[in-house]
């Protein structure tokens, strides 16, 4: 059955330090780029081993090559005159030098060019001189020198090497993608097309103005599920770079539904108990509160299970990886503080962001995350906002040893009665613990902690209770916001 494509064009790929122009299509669970042309290998920058130059403008292509030379044409030395045309330079790319044992070669010949137009020079003709001047021995860089000084008339004396050419004709810089997926699988060359690369989907980051700042946001930035590899892609504006972004996400996002059954199925059978991942993702995470610049964000793959956050720097796939987040919080002791709209832009785009503030036995931690779309932010809060509610329905009961008028005591917060505190110990022969004091939620005025130890319950008229826990009270305050979000959740209000 032929794979069915959900959209395809022409596109510009950022490969080699240059955007080339591809045919992009994308399937059902991949992207297939085929290059129209090959880039060299990068442009002239007075430090580079090879390159081309005099490409005038950022939209010149380069065309198809001149004819295959005559059969017995290789071995005998040329003369070919060229007429420099200021705007465009001489049309050639050149590769090879004496640092990498080779003589100058010419790569690529560019259409309607100088040298294109003599209908002499062929890619794998090897440069012996330039207006005279011996490139045998020349480094790469020496040759640029001569060719750029050159003038505006200029004599190459030149020999085939019919060798080489097939070296020049078969490279693809798309062989210079390394692309890891899931489960170790590669992005793959194309059986039919040999300068094609497909690409799987599945648990990659799609975004844009994380890595490649664009102000005309029509750059399309796909990062790989290990984190370690990224593809550019360049739409010719900021609305057709929309429709293949939609595109995109909505592949992946068919894509991520399948792998988090697949996920939750790997992980049922762990040995510390069964693992319900419910929501998961890539996000960018703003790795400095204080810092405000494009690059303070960092990609991370977060996941929402049944009783935490899990934070990881690549998407993980067995049960070892799943059980070595980089950071974890209870889901219980997280609250969601904020989700719209930034103040901050990047480009032309305000950021659409949500910020966590979680609960540990070191303080209060804050996360601030951006995402792509409304529909992301808008999955994200409601994720969020649910998993904390089942985790509340889940546990619905949580007690901690606490000191109150100086003695041991257990305070128990329960989803249904709210408030309790008990002796820490059985009473009386029927083994029953006192109960000192007990409490609805709706009783609860306010609540405060001091960050360190202690933590004040205010119950209106019937006073104020000061509790002291012995570790950071934040988790449990958090935890008691957490509670009461939940039931006023299942009262059908908005928390």
């Amino acid at each position: 059955m032929a794979a069915v494509s959900l959209r395809s064009g022409k596109l510009e790929l950022f490969v080699r330090q240059q955007w080339c122009p591809v045919q992009a299509s994308i399937g059902e669970d991949s992207i297939t780029l085929t290059l129209d042309d090959q880039p060299d290998n990068a442009p002239i920058s007075g430090t580079g081993s090879s390159g081309s130059w005099n490409r005038s403008t950022e939209s010149s292509t380069a065309g198809s090559q001149p004819p295959h030379p005559p059969a017995d044409l290789a071995g005998h030395k040329r003369v070919v005159r060229l007429y420099k045309e200021d705007a465009n330079g001489l049309g050639i790319s050149i590769k090879g030098g004496r640092e990498n044992k080779m003589p100058i070669l010419i790569s690529k010949i560019f259409s309607g060019m100088a040298a294109d137009k003599t209908n002499q020079l062929y890619v794998g003709d090897a440069i012996l001189s330039v207006n005279g001047e011996d490139l045998r021995e020349a480094t790469h860089d020496d040759a640029v020198k001569a060719l750029k000084r050159a003038g505006k008339v200029v004599d190459l004396e030149v020999k085939y090497l019919r060798e080489v050419t097939p070296y020049f004709r078969k490279t693809s810089a798309l062989s210079e993608i390394g692309w890891t997926g899931p489960s170790g699988s590669l992005a793959k060359d194309s059986t039919s097309k040999p300068d094609s690369k497909v690409i799987p989907l599945n648990l990659c980051y799609l975004c844009r103005n994380l890595q490649m700042p664009d102000a005309l946001n029509r750059v399309i930035e796909l990062h790989s599920p290990d984190g370690k590899s990224s593809i550019f892609l360049r739409c010719p504006d900021e609305r057709i770079a929309g429709q293949w972004f939609n595109a995109l996400n909505g592949c992946i996002d068919a894509l991520n539904v399948n792998s988090l059954q697949e996920i939750n199925r790997v992980l049922s059978g762990t040995s510390s108990g069964s693992i319900e991942v419910r929501h998961m993702g890539w996000l960018a995470e703003h790795a400095s509160l204080k810092e405000q610049s494009p690059s303070a964000w960092k990609p991370v793959f977060v996941a929402i299970t049944d009783k935490d956050l899990l934070f990881y720097e690549f998407a993980p796939t067995s049960k070892d990886e799943w059980s070595a987040p980089v950071l974890s919080h209870s889901i219980l002791a997280t609250r969601l503080v904020h989700s719209g709209k930034q103040q901050q832009s990047i480009g032309a785009n305000e950021l659409l962001t949500f910020s966590l503030r979680s609960g540990t036995r070191q303080g209060v931690e804050e996360h601030l995350f951006r995402v792509e779309s409304q529909r992301d932010l808008m999955t994200w809060t409601i994720a969020l906002v649910q998993g904390v509610n089942a985790a509340v329905l889940l546990i619905k009961e949580l007690s901690t040893a606490v000191m109150w008028q100086n003695q041991k005591c257990r305070l128990t917060l329960h989803y249904e009665n709210g408030f309790t505190l008990t002796s820490g110990q059985p009473s009386d022969d029927a083994n029953k613990l006192h109960i000192y004091w007990h409490y609805p939620y709706e009783k609860l005025r306010s609540s405060a902690d001091d960050g360190s130890q202690l933590l004040w319950l205010d119950f209106g008229d019937d006073g104020e209770h000061e509790l002291n826990l012995d570790i950071n009270p934040k988790p449990l305050v958090f935890i008691l916001h957490s509670f009461l979000a939940a039931k006023v959740s299942r009262l059908g209000l908005i928390a």
